[in-house]
């Protein structure tokens, strides 16, 4: 008898360990929650190591008797401001973890601007003994390349923990509607070990079975090691959801909403207070004043920057168009902006036309209006150069959707749903859709969708650290030149 009691205990150990993933002991210590701030922890540990590795290296291979630790004390305004801007952009969500190439994309922009600042401090406020340059470019390199390391192993440690079930959880009830019984593969992946599956009621007919079924929930809970209570249901079953999680408040437990169904995009949009109502953002406004002014900052320094030291560049191209060709060195063409307002957009002559009206023909590969040298200032996209005048003068920006002449936005309006949403922000030199290939000719309505496509993302999902992350891989698209013609 005694042998048979052991012998359906293991069994009933063996039927549990099946339906609830891998043996407890081979959870780790961490819980999926915690994974953004492990993240961003792991940042700044990693850039302070960076920064010791840095001063040891100058102090070895240049035999200097700087303090290590005063070298290592950049590490501290470095490791803020870049976890600061890499969490602006949510680069520490575990989906975003997981998507590596980005990650990568991201790291090397935000890094490259915060050692940017840093030597820029460095130089202005005239510290070069305190922060020697060959530490500072010490520093950047093993940095940059330590932060790509750790991007790579966190990546793979989350993929390995998700799917061999790894993260550790609390024991929880999980109460769904029909729609919402997905969530038991899910909260299993995340660690969460599901005590128990109940599915609720929730057609008008049903609520002495969801009375019914609440009882159950309560005496159940009461006789476990129960830590949380999960809803996953479907925004439209509110009313019905209510009363049961009234119900349910005689227990000393969290309750949570796990939102399914199409009214649950609402969930995933800003909200406000607005007084005792909540508010839900539904479309992205214009910037805030004070992300309008970082933008704008970036966009004078930069162009200002970049047409100073590009000037002698810019003055052999003018006599060269005017040795090359007859006509204006810069071309001028009306194109739409910022909430519709036409402007005037600068650039380098490259045809042998001036086409601006109503009918714009868009150029394509060997077109024969374009000039000898138009050809290659096309081919590098030096005759963008002038639109830095445009950006100065406040009708573009250095980073948005690119402009295009009036004639095709007429004609792109009625061909591509949404097309009118890219002038909610100013158009610019570079975009998102750019990096991503999407420039050149758009001959069908496919290609301009996909471009709109990819303005709108950009749109909805602008920050700073979006801004330098595009200004970053824009040099490698022009080296890349798909579709400069």
């Amino acid at each position: 008898m005694h042998t048979l009691r052991r012998r359906l205990e293991f069994e009933a150990a063996s039927i549990s360990g099946l339906a609830n993933g891998p043996a407890r002991d081979k959870k780790w210590p961490v819980q999926y929650d915690s994974v953004e701030l492990l993240a961003l922890l792991a940042d700044i540990a990693t850039i302070f190591v960076a920064s010791l590795v840095a001063a040891f290296a100058h102090m070895l291979l240049l035999g200097t008797s700087q303090e290590i630790a005063r070298l290592a004390g950049v590490a501290l305004p470095t490791s803020v401001v870049f976890a600061a801007v890499a969490k602006s952009c949510n680069m520490y969500m575990p989906k975003a973890l997981l998507e590596l190439r980005n990650q990568v994309r991201a790291v090397c922009a935000i890094w490259l601007g915060v050692f940017g600042l840093l030597v820029a401090t460095t130089f202005t406020l005239q510290m070069k003994d305190e922060i020697p340059l060959q530490f500072a470019l010490i520093f950047g390199a093993v940095g940059l390349m330590i932060l790509i390391a750790q991007r790579v192993l966190l990546r793979n440690a989350l993929r390995k923990g998700l799917a061999e079930r790894r993260f550790s959880g609390r024991k929880i009830v999980l109460i769904t509607d029909e729609a919402g019984r997905d969530l038991v593969n899910t909260l299993s992946e995340l660690g969460y070990f599901i005590e128990k599956h109940f599915t609720l009621p929730v057609s008008r007919s049903s609520q002495r079975r969801q009375e019914e079924l609440i009882g159950r929930i309560i005496d159940h809970t009461r006789e476990t090691e129960v830590r949380e209570i999960f809803f996953g249901v479907s925004p439209d079953h509110w009313s019905r959801m209510k009363r049961a999680v009234a119900a349910l408040r005689v227990l000393p437990l969290r309750v949570r909403l796990v939102p399914t169904g199409a009214s649950s995009d609402l969930f995933h949009r800003p909200s406000m207070e607005l007084g005792s109502a909540r508010c839900v953002e539904l479309q992205r406004g214009p910037l805030s004043p004070v992300e309008l002014f970082a933008k704008r900052a970036l966009d004078i320094c930069l162009s200002a920057t970049v047409l100073a030291v590009l000037s002698p560049l810019l003055l052999i191209v003018t006599v060269a168009i005017k040795l090359d060709s007859r006509g204006p060195v810069l071309f001028k063409q009306q194109r739409c902006g910022f909430n519709g307002r036409r402007f005037t957009i600068y650039k380098f002559r490259s045809m042998s036309v001036l086409e601006d009206g109503p009918n714009v023909v868009q150029a394509k590969a060997d077109d024969a209006r374009l000039t000898r040298l138009g050809r290659w200032l096309r081919r590098t996209s030096i005759d963008e150069i002038p639109q830095l005048l445009n950006v100065l003068e406040g009708s573009m920006s250095v980073v948005g959707p690119r402009p295009h002449a009036i004639a095709h936005d007429n004609e792109f309006d009625k061909a591509v749903r949404n097309y009118a949403y890219r002038r909610r922000v100013k158009p610019g030199l570079t975009g998102l859709a750019q990096i991503k290939g999407f420039r050149g000719p758009t001959p069908t309505p496919a290609s301009i969708e996909r471009r709109v496509k990819q303005d709108l993302r950009y749109i909805d999902n602008w920050s700073l650290g979006l801004d330098l992350m595009i200004l970053a891989q824009t040099p490698l698209e022009l080296i890349r030149g798909r579709n400069a013609f």
